[in-house]
């Protein structure tokens, strides 16, 4: 991790002991000695010697300077693993509290829009990588994670290695998406821009994958190109995978299953953006008013 350190080395050296001892993902580590370090640019004294009064004044500047509830909540974790787990001082942390986040709902594309998208995408490699995300539901992570040998033609699905949570899950392998995945196959193949048995997306060295952040680059660019003014990332390309789904009326279930979710009450968050199911629902009243205008018919 290329990150400058603003404490004590030896106690670096134990708490990458004691994430390394729990396997943190690789995220997760960053982003708590990136905590470690703002709360010691406020004390400007090692957390060892910390007070409840210290923390509970950090909190508040955080809160102060405008930092967003996510991002707090963040820190918090960083410091709860510190006096948790490292320092064995959880009673310094009881009384840190995080902040309610409002959960917004996820931007989709619709058909027109992903069709529009995935046709602006013209060299095979991002055309491709794109045709995963939103063919398979898969996170950006996992797509560039991906290797040649992860696809399972004769099963029809798609070995995703550690992915979120460190969890191994299988996608599914749409004869649509393998189409797509033949071609950039073969494409690469014939310009050395693959080994047979490495990356399925390598980077400009074939030896490297992609990075997650050049691809999230272009598909911002791709978006623009095909002139969709929402907010589109590679995760809006998940979502709208689960969306899609959701409206041609494939078990929930299912699709929690295929998004890896552990709680299906995060994959649910879909049926309030799925509008074609909400088209489909009568509204009671419109039940209630057809009620009467059948009635006056008999009347009448």
């Amino acid at each position: 991790m290329n990150i400058s350190i603003h404490f004590d080395p030896a106690l670096h050296q134990r708490i990458n002991e004691d994430m390394s001892l729990r396997k943190l993902a690789t995220k997760t580590q960053i982003s708590y000695i990136r905590a470690i370090n703002r709360l010691c640019e406020y004390l400007q004294h090692s957390p060892e010697n910390t007070t409840h009064e210290e923390l509970r004044e950090f909190q508040l500047f955080l809160v102060n300077d405008g930092a967003t509830g996510t991002t707090i909540n963040g820190i918090l974790s960083g410091l709860k693993f510190l006096y948790q787990i490292t320092l064995d001082s959880p009673q310094l942390v009881t009384k840190l509290s995080t902040i309610p986040v409002a959960r917004n709902l996820p931007v989709v594309l619709n058909l027109e829009e992903m069709k529009r998208f995935l046709a602006v995408a013209a060299h095979p490699k991002y055309h491709a990588a794109f045709s995963v995300a939103y063919g398979a539901g898969l996170r950006v992570s996992e797509v560039v994670s991906l290797k040649v040998s992860d696809v399972d033609s004769e099963r029809m699905v798609l070995r995703v290695e550690q992915g979120k949570g460190n969890k191994d899950r299988y996608a599914k392998l749409s004869p649509a998406l393998l189409e797509h995945l033949r071609h950039w196959w073969c494409f690469a193949n014939k310009h050395g821009q693959m080994y047979r048995e490495g990356w399925l997306f390598p980077g400009l060295d074939p030896m490297n994958p992609m990075s997650a952040r050049q691809l999230s680059r272009i598909c911002v660019e791709t978006a623009k190109l095909a002139g969709i003014n929402k907010k589109v990332s590679m995760h809006t390309l998940r979502h709208s995978f689960a969306t899609h789904l959701l409206e041609a009326h494939v078990d929930i279930r299912v699709i929690q299953v295929l998004l890896g979710h552990s709680r299906l009450s995060t994959t649910a968050l879909y049926a309030q953006v799925a509008t074609n199911l909400l088209r489909e629902v009568i509204s009671p009243l419109d039940a209630l008013e057809n009620k009467d205008k059948t009635k006056y018919k008999d009347k009448s």
